[in-house]
């Protein structure tokens, strides 16, 4: 992508190489990489479910890409949806495809009953731990590679990538590696245009959260909240905030809270935000296009698709806005409501503009129906809000071992138990 620009107070780290020879610049990025693995452990966490295994090519393809480096120290897959013995078998021989010399390949089994137990003893101890999804699976995964100090930086990607080369790997990891620079966390993002139908994708980043959050900025500045203010400003930085693509140092990744639901990514970079100084955080453009499976909009069921999305993240920041000295009532969430939808047309406008522009398909008819269902969410979100006690974030790593200080023992056994 040829632009330079550069906007709010972290670092954007763009496509250049793309100008010139990508080929080049990989070998050049590799051989970066494993220098920098000679001082450094880096480990790859990949969450997946069982179910991807069996997608024709996708995941086959990611696993034959990352088998082409040589700069891992370590893959731990959080492995989900494994409800047997035997799917988690079978998913373990899968994933040992990746073992190789001088990198450990690990599958954490989080159905499986030696977890669950662990999830227990800390829900004993009154540690909130979630509920299963990605989030608790990251989570966990997680608390294994502390336990097991093999690294000191680590990077996570999805595992449903159609488009996944170890160009999108390499640049994801090499900010937060390189110790020439100052970086601690660092985001990926990426064009998301479909090839075939010619449209674009990332709805929810799209029509829902870049409105969203640009609403909740104008309404903090206006109402004479400059931190919240500065926090939501600090969210419209990032390209595309839902990225499930980033790498941070083990040093921070111990620190931070984690939401268990679909709020996950947003809760990231909020904890971030809290936890580092502007410079230590960067975002990447990570390939020329991405392609992952989408998700339905759900409009008539709550617990799926984009309506589920989009209510977990409302709830997040609904929380992050109460938590942070703003009352919030019936009245205010009408308000954002309203305002919400008229900020997403004119980015609906902007969208159809640039379509147009760039020969694209763009159904705007349909881009607006989809803010009215946006809208709506959002009150349903506030209605699950007000009804739950607790927010959706599991508690950090350093905070977990305080109460219970043997966890990472019990971590060790169960995992490596499981994969014997």
């Amino acid at each position: 992508m040829g632009e330079f620009h550069q906007e709010g107070s972290i670092t954007t780290i763009h496509g250049f190489y793309d100008l010139f020879d990508p080929e080049e610049h990989l070998a050049r990025l590799e051989r970066k990489l494993e220098e920098f693995s000679k001082h450094m452990y880096i480990s790859l966490l990949l969450p997946s479910l069982y179910d991807e295994i069996h997608v024709p090519g996708v995941l086959e393809n990611i696993v034959d890409q990352i088998n082409q480096v040589d700069y891992l120290c370590s893959v731990v897959v959080a492995l989900g949806g494994a409800k047997e013995e035997k799917e988690f078998k079978e998913a373990r021989e899968y994933f040992f495809k990746l073992k190789k010399k001088n990198r450990d390949v690990k599958v954490v089994w989080v159905e499986g009953p030696r977890i669950q137990t662990i999830f227990k003893k800390l829900q004993e101890q009154k540690i909130p731990v979630g509920v299963p999804g990605k989030g608790q699976s990251v989570w966990i995964t997680m608390g294994y590679l502390f336990a097991s100090e093999i690294c000191d930086v680590i990077a996570l990607h999805d595992c449903d990538i159609v488009t996944y080369d170890r160009l999108l790997l390499g640049r994801l990891i090499e900010p937060t590696a390189n110790p020439n620079n100052d970086f601690e966390f660092c985001k990926g993002y990426y064009a998301r245009i479909s090839p075939s139908a010619k449209e674009m994708k990332g709805r929810t980043t799209r029509l829902f959260v870049a409105p969203f959050v640009e609403t909740l900025a104008k309404i903090m500045h206006d109402r004479g909240y400059t931190m919240l203010e500065e926090f939501f400003r600090y969210h419209r930085t990032f390209r595309y905030p839902l990225a499930g693509e980033f790498s941070f140092l083990t040093r921070i990744a111990r620190a931070i809270n984690m939401a268990y639901d679909w709020g996950l990514e947003v809760s990231t970079l909020s904890e971030v935000y809290g936890r580092l100084t502007p410079k230590k955080i960067a975002q990447i453009d990570l390939c020329r296009n991405y392609e992952h499976k989408h998700q339905e909009l759900s409009e008539k069921d709550v617990t799926g698709g984009l309506h589920r999305m989009a209510v977990d993240i409302t709830k997040f920041y609904v929380n992050y806005i109460r938590s942070h000295g703003m009352p919030i009532d019936d009245a205010f969430v009408n308000m954002v409501q309203h305002t919400y939808y008229n900020t997403a047309l004119s980015f609906v406008k902007s969208y159809s503009d640039d379509a147009e522009s760039n020969d694209l398909i763009y159904d705007r008819h349909q881009e607006e129906l989809t803010v009215r269902y946006f809208r709506d969410f959002i009150a349903t979100a506030w209605k699950q809000v007000r009804e739950e006690k607790e927010g959706t974030q599991i508690p950090s790593w350093n905070r977990v071992i305080y109460s219970v200080p043997d966890i990472y023992g019990d971590l060790l056994e169960a995992v490596v138990r499981d994969n014997a």
